[in-house]
């Protein structure tokens, strides 16, 4: 399978090096010097200890048709990174996103129809270790399913594929359930620490913090509601307060952005859920507001 991978960091070069064992891999970054280094020296990944060297090609840009476009950039750069790969996308080229958030068939839909739509998720992590070089770390399943719920024989060719290079593919009706139960999570525990500047356990234990939080998740389950999808509130609060108390130290990646000073991925994260709110009618002020911090923290002057 001929397959562009779009973005190498971590997550793309984990999926772009696994991948090129069996298959024609093209990473595509506009980092020219990471593109020069793998180019030159591959990608080496670090698992259990153990480096080992990968060689898909990589390049700026490419001119070839693609079988399968997997798109990991961050989700503000989406739309210019598939443009930069326009002319790859032949009739028959099928577009996935396994980034974080929701909501991305926005935009890929601007490239191709619906039904050559994928979107999922990804229980794998890694973090870069410096040019081509990545720790991969946590390994799970690979969540997939086609926005339109069609049982698409070129789903079980991506499993076949995927497998075959050490991945565990599982393909869902109905991903849209999968991925809103991640979202959770990420729409009050991960912007809250974001907001005020703290770690993941804090949430839990200010008082304070907790009642946002809740009230976030409490919206957020209307919206989803609201889509069909099913989710019972309270197990919602109760697993995302599990993760705030095990998380004393750790830093979301939402947070660490607003701290550094970068662009966040808040539009496909809380911004998905008052997408959707204005889109079926329901009322979501505190996921207004926010988005509407987290914009406004980014401008921040720092000096």
């Amino acid at each position: 399978m001929r397959i562009i991978v779009v973005g190498a960091g971590a997550m793309g070069s984990i999926y772009g090096g696994r991948l090129s064992l069996d298959n024609d891999v093209i990473l595509i970054d506009t980092n020219s010097s990471l593109v020069e280094k793998i180019q030159k020296d591959g990608i080496i990944l670090e698992e259990n200890g153990v480096e080992t060297v990968f060689h898909p090609s990589a390049s700026e840009t490419f001119s070839g048709t693609a079988d399968l476009v997997i798109l990991f950039t961050k989700a503000l750069y989406s739309a210019a990174a598939l443009e930069n790969i326009r002319k790859c996308i032949g009739e028959e080229t099928y577009l996935m996103t396994l980034q974080n958030g929701a909501g991305h068939e926005r935009i890929l839909s601007s490239f191709v129809p619906e039904d050559r739509i994928i979107i999922g998720t990804t229980e794998d992590n890694g973090a870069v270790l410096g040019p081509g070089k990545v720790h991969h770390g946590g390994k799970g399943g690979t969540n997939i399913g086609k926005l339109d719920g069609s049982d698409d024989p070129f789903l079980y060719e991506i499993k076949k594929t995927f497998d075959l290079c050490g991945f565990d593919v599982r393909i869902h009706h109905n991903i849209q359930a999968l991925i809103w139960d991640k979202l959770m999570t990420n729409v009050s525990l991960s912007v809250l620490t974001a907001i005020l500047q703290c770690d993941m356990h804090y949430i839990s234990e200010n008082e304070d913090a907790s009642r946002l939080c809740i009230c976030l998740i409490k919206e957020a389950v209307q919206v989803a509601s609201a889509m069909g999808l099913s989710f019972e509130e309270d197990k919602v609060i109760d697993k995302v307060m599990a993760t705030s108390e095990s998380g004393k130290g750790g830093y979301t990646s939402i947070m660490m952005d607003i701290k550094h000073g970068r662009k966040t991925e808040v539009d496909t994260i809380s911004g998905a859920v008052v997408a959707k709110a204005h889109e079926l009618g329901v009322a979501v002020p505190h996921h207004e507001m926010a988005v509407s911090l987290i914009h406004a923290l980014e401008n921040v002057p720092r000096s």
